[in-house]
């Protein structure tokens, strides 16, 4: 994966707001090529007048929304040039449901996802800093763990002296989580035509107790899979002493026999790896594939190798990289016969317009039989029927990028309160209320009155409409505050009275 941050202007200022509340600091974002307002374009009103500090959060765009989707949300971490980085939630139409800025300076976020722990719903992600040789990603940061409140329970951390490669965390049914490591080591790379001194990315898997920190498995790639497996270029030149990112670890999971299942983009290769041994149990692809691979089967530079429901095996198969192996990227199903030694291909889930992801992506089984495509370096996601029809299918802005792409059933109770937004138009007040998080709001109600203790004013009450909801106050009172109401007509929160100001 490769990630570059884009110049960003911050500044404060932009459209003006009457009044604010839960909202935050509001920003003016742009790029230095972009042409100032002028008196014939007139510059745009805000995106979301009560949380103007999201106002640059890309759009995701919907293309495709027919019956049968399965419910749930989905799961984004947007790489974009506006600098607003973060994990990521949306609604079937692409409405935000919950967005959190990851901090600055040079941190991004990766690979947003519903998970489990202690028998909990929880949201994790990945915060760090990205870079690597050869155009290849490699991180060094920790993970999130967050509750259904989107307060933070814990980080996770590698043990030892190195910090957590993005590329996936798997919290298991014994509240551990595995992830990888990017390890660099000093290795004789002679035998591939390096230096004798050279350096290795070793792919190293740690298995960390969550609530102690505690180390109870590590697995490193170097160990079992030589560097005559890799399809890698060494660095060469000035950089031939940088690591060589041989193996290029980028998922890691389970089996359905308790074993770990891995994916590494430069061998072409998946691994069935013991758990107690850390001996593989087999490979599949790449130049020493332990099974025999059927033709339809075969995959490059692939990503997210994971066992479905029925014991077959799926993984988002690039087909692309370094070299182009395929016209088009895919989501592919095979089964493993193990006693056989062989592979059947099953099916392939691909994208109306053939895409081909050069780097990342997701692909993941549904809980109806059907299928869920990240498709990484394209921004696009793509929701398809257990025969590979597409029933959902939308995309971030084109120049943006999301590592994976999920969809997943959640529910979220933000501890802050509502956003509300205020401004006067032709003699009444338009409020923009919203409620970041917040999965439970089927209507929203304003009332005013004199006195912030004291709204007798009267009220109005509006369907929730996305995001951000707006009603009309008539008249200009001294104070409206915005209520949030679930689908039975009980307040689930409030926001602060704010005053009008004309």
């Amino acid at each position: 994966m490769s990630v570059s941050r884009r110049n960003v202007l911050f500044g404060v200022g932009g459209a003006v707001v009457t009044g604010v509340a839960g909202g935050g600091i509001g920003y003016a974002i742009g790029r230095e090529d972009d042409p100032p307002p002028t008196a014939s374009t007139p510059a745009p009103g805000p995106k979301f007048r009560s949380r103007p500090d999201l106002n640059a959060l890309p759009e995701v765009t919907i293309t495709t929304a027919a019956a049968g989707t399965v419910a749930g949300s989905i799961f984004l971490t947007p790489a974009s040039g506006t600098g607003l980085w973060g994990p990521l939630v949306v609604d079937e139409r692409g409405s935000p449901v919950w967005f959190r800025k990851v901090p600055d300076p040079a941190t991004v976020a990766i690979d947003l996802k519903a998970q489990i722990y202690r028998n909990k719903p929880v949201l994790t992600w990945w915060e760090g800093t990205i870079g690597g040789t050869g155009g290849q990603g490699v991180g060094q940061g920790e993970f999130v763990i967050a509750d259904q409140s989107y307060r933070e329970i814990t980080r996770v951390r590698a043990a030892g002296t190195e910090q957590a490669d993005q590329h996936d965390l798997v919290i298991t049914p014994r509240n551990t989580a595995l992830f990888w490591v990017y390890d660099p080591v000093p290795h004789d790379l002679s035998s591939v035509g390096g230096p004798a001194d050279g350096v290795l990315h070793d792919g190293v898997i740690q298995e960390i107790e969550i609530a102690t920190g505690r180390k109870v498995f590590e697995w490193r790639s170097s160990d079992h899979v030589g560097l005559d497996e890799s399809y890698a270029p060494l660095p060469v030149g000035d950089s031939a002493h940088l690591p060589y990112d041989y193996f290029h670890a980028n998922s890691i999971g389970l089996a359905a026999d308790g074993n770990l299942l891995a994916s590494a983009r430069h061998t072409w290769a998946v691994y069935k790896i013991d758990r107690r041994s850390g001996e593989v149990v087999w490979r599949i692809g790449g130049k020493k594939s332990d099974l025999e691979v059927d033709e339809r089967t075969r995959f490059s530079w692939q990503h997210d190798v994971r066992q479905r429901r029925d014991g077959s095996y799926g993984l988002f198969d690039n087909g692309a990289g370094v070299t182009k192996e395929r016209d088009y990227s895919r989501g592919l199903v095979f089964k493993v016969d193990e006693a056989a030694r062989r592979t059947t291909f099953v099916a392939e889930y691909v994208h109306p317009d053939r895409l081909s992801a050069p780097t990342q992506g997701s692909f993941r089984e549904l809980a109806d039989g059907g299928s869920f495509v990240g498709w990484g370096q394209m921004p696009h996601f793509t929701e398809h029927n257990a025969d590979g029809s597409v029933r959902l299918a939308g995309h971030l802005p084109l120049d943006n990028q999301s590592y994976r792409a999920y969809k997943a059933e959640w529910a979220g109770s933000p501890l802050d309160q509502p956003a509300l937004g205020l401004r006067v138009e032709n003699g009444n007040v338009i409020v923009s209320a919203s409620w970041n998080g917040s999965t439970r709001v089927a209507r929203w109600r304003a009332r005013w009155g004199q006195q912030p203790g004291a709204l007798a004013g009267g009220a109005v009450e509006e369907p929730r409409t996305g995001f951000e909801t707006t009603l009309t106050v008539p008249g200009t009172p001294e104070y409206v505050v915005a209520e949030a109401l679930d689908t039975a007509g009980k307040v689930l929160g409030a926001s602060s009275a704010v005053p009008v100001r004309v």
